[in-house]
C-alpha cells in the first residue's frame, strides 16, 4: 500500500511558475512508476507527465512539452512537477500516481494508487 500526498498548488499569473510534490509512504516508492494527471472543470482527467523507477524513462503530454518537468528523489519519497510558463488552460486539480509496473506510462487506468489533489489556477 503507498499513500500519497500532494503539495505546492496556488493561484498564480499566467506566465508564472509552480512547483508540485508529492510525498509517498511506505520503503518501496522507488520501485513504482510515478505520474501526474490533472483534470479540468467539466472535463476528464488527463496524462501530464510520468518518470520510470529509476527516473530513466520520462513521457510528457504533448501541450506541457517545454514547459513542465518532472523529476523523483527516490531518497525522499518524492516525486515533482516543475511547471513554468503557465497558461490558464492548466488550471486544474493535478494529481499524483503511483504504479507497480514501474515504468512512465500515460494511461491513467495502468496506475494503482492516488493522492487527494492539490489545486492549481492560473490567472490570465
Amino acid at each position: 500500500q503507498v499513500q500519497l500526498v500532494e503539495a505546492g498548488g496556488g493561484l498564480v499569473q499566467a506566465g508564472g511558475s509552480l512547483r508540485l510534490s508529492c510525498a509517498a509512504s511506505g520503503r518501496t516508492f522507488s520501485g513504482y512508476g510515478m505520474g501526474w494527471f490533472r483534470q479540468a472543470p467539466g472535463k476528464e482527467r488527463e496524462f501530464v507527465a510520468a518518470i520510470s523507477r529509476s527516473g530513466v524513462s520520462i513521457a510528457y503530454a504533448d501541450s506541457v512539452k517545454g514547459r513542465f518537468t518532472i523529476s523523483r528523489d527516490n531518497a525522499k519519497n518524492t516525486v515533482y512537477l516543475q511547471m513554468n510558463t503557465l497558461k490558464p488552460e492548466d488550471t486544474a486539480v493535478y494529481y499524483c500516481a503511483a504504479n507497480r509496473i514501474g515504468a512512465a506510462r500515460g494511461d491513467q487506468y495502468e496506475y494503482d494508487y492516488w493522492g487527494q489533489g492539490t489545486q492549481v489556477t492560473v490567472s490570465s
